[in-house]
Formats: structure tokens, sequence, C-alpha cells
């Protein structure tokens, strides 16, 4: 379960009716209405770092940053940094320093393996701090409850999980998440090829506590609390 020297831990994902973060065409899915994209800003807003997979800013080359001038500006006047610090996962260190999430926002930090550290140090010189995990145990990728432990020691108390799927499994099954927000959008992939919300992993029994529906546009947005925080 989440710890009490965690961050509170919200994911966030739009998906499709048959449970798709995207299609498997070259050009990105676009999922959410411009309500809920305004919605998922309020909530970049709302937090201390946002966190994607090595995967996601691969696919979809994000900058992840808060839209609004307006949020921009009541973050600055409560004393915080325009955007929240933007992390990344990347266990093979295999991250192009030329994509938006490394020239838009503020801070940005990755966390690696030893053998990743290793290339994305050179690479990302003056773009991120990198912070070498140590190499996992077999079969492992990035520790989480290691980042949330060092995300913490940070200042980071909220973090936003934005994808993608396997980062959004691993979470789940560790039991790490505290939160989870869905915005469904009317829309069938249908490709077994395309990135998926979940993958088959050991997921906690028992059932999730479903605390609000209510739709966004033409969508449905559905939030669970995962734990007792």
């Amino acid at each position: 379960m989440c710890g009490v020297g965690h961050p509170y831990v919200l994911l966030s994902a739009a998906v499709s009716l048959d449970g798709h973060l995207d299609d498997a065409g070259p050009a990105r899915l676009l999922l959410s209405n411009d309500e809920d994209f305004d919605r998922v800003d309020a909530l970049r807003a709302e937090s201390d770092a946002i966190l994607v997979g090595a995967g996601t800013i691969r696919a979809d080359n994000p900058r992840l940053t808060v839209r609004s001038p307006q949020r921009r500006a009541e973050r600055v006047a409560r004393g915080l940094p325009e955007h929240p610090v933007k992390v990344a996962l990347s266990g093979g260190g295999e991250l192009d320093p030329g994509l938006n999430f490394w020239h838009h926002g503020g801070a940005k930090l990755v966390y690696s393996t030893s053998a990743g550290t290793a290339k994305l140090r050179p690479s990302l010189a003056g773009l991120a701090e990198v912070v070498d995990l140590g190499e996992p145990g077999a079969g492992a990728g990035v520790e989480l409850g290691a980042v949330l432990h060092d995300l913490a020691g940070r200042g980071v108390r909220r973090l936003m999980v934005e994808g993608g799927g396997r980062v959004h499994t691993a979470f789940l099954a560790a039991g790490l998440a505290d939160e989870l927000v869905l915005a469904v959008a009317p829309v069938l992939v249908g490709d077994e090829r395309a990135a998926r919300f979940l993958y088959p992993a050991g997921y906690p029994a028992g059932r999730l506590r479903l605390v609000e529906v209510r739709a966004v546009g033409d969508m449905a947005l559905l939030r669970y609390v995962l734990s007792t925080r």
C-alpha cells in the first residue's frame, strides 16, 4: 500500500471504451475533447510533479506543461514554479534529447538504472537531472518505491502519473496509487496492437471505491479512491 512518506499518487488517463490509450497508427489518437484537456490542465496545475514512462515520451512527444496562463500565474502567486517538475522513468536509457519533454516547462528528473544512467547523463546534460537507482532485480524495471521515496525527499507531495499503460500497470500492481481518474471516450479502437491502459499483472484483490461519475462533454469521467489518504 502507499507509504506515509510517499507523495499522494494520482493516476490519470483518457481511454477508449475498449481500454486503449491510442490506436496502432503513426499519428496519435486524440481521445480527449477540449473540456477534458482543460480538466487535465487543472490537475497538472494542482500537482507538484508529473510522471511518465519513456515509452510515452517516445510515442507522444509530449510537453506536459500547464497550458493556462492564469493557472501558471496562480502557482507563482502560491510560491510555486510555473510548471510542476516533470519526471521520466527509463530503465534502458533510450531517450532522445531533442524531444519536447526536455525543452518546455521547468525542472526535469529522470530515474534510471545504472546502465541507463551511463547513457542518459551525457545526452541529457543541462536538460535534466538523472537519478541512478542502481540495477533492478531480475526482470524488474525502475523501482517505483525508490522513485516515490526520492520524490518525497525533494518536497513532492502530490504526483500525477500520466502513463503509459506499463507505468499505470506497475503503480496499480504495486499498490502505490492513491487515486485513479479515467476519462472514457466514446471510441472503439479494436486493434490488439494498440497500447492498452492496463496489462496483465498481479493486482491487489478487492473492489475499487468509485467516488465520482460525471460527463465531460461526450466523455464519461470515473474517479476511484484507492487508499485512505
